[in-house]
């Protein structure tokens, strides 16, 4: 299993990115998929959920409005849209496979998003 984060970088609040996830080394269409954040000197704090098929999300109150999960099936990829990014935004951003718990089995290497001025 692999999953690989892009799409990251610096941006202006207000600004918007677009985060990937490629997916490789299982069935990603069998999967529910997650995107988790982790900010420097907290914990890791839950952003955004996917069902198999991209029929149903799910999101964090303090992403609600503002960030949108999707998902192509036949290209194993998970996306991740900010709009309106804050600075509390800036976060190391994960994908991560949801496995029955709910709970994550796998996880990317993350990358980074910075919201300053």
């Amino acid at each position: 299993v692999q999953l690989v984060e892009s799409g990251g970088g610096m941006v202006q609040p207000g600004g918007s990115l677009r985060l990937s996830c490629a997916a490789s080394g299982f069935t990603f269409s069998s999967y529910d998929m997650s995107w988790v954040r982790q900010a420097p000197g907290k914990g890791p704090e839950w952003v955004s959920t996917i069902n198999t098929g991209g029929g149903s999300t799910y999101y964090a109150d303090s992403v609600k409005g503002r960030f949108t999960i999707s998902r192509d099936n036949a290209k194993n990829t998970l996306y991740l849209q900010m709009n309106s990014l804050k600075p509390e935004d800036t976060a190391l951003y994960y994908c991560a496979r949801v496995v029955v718990g709910p709970r994550y089995d796998y996880w990317g290497q993350g990358t980074q998003v910075t919201v300053s001025s």
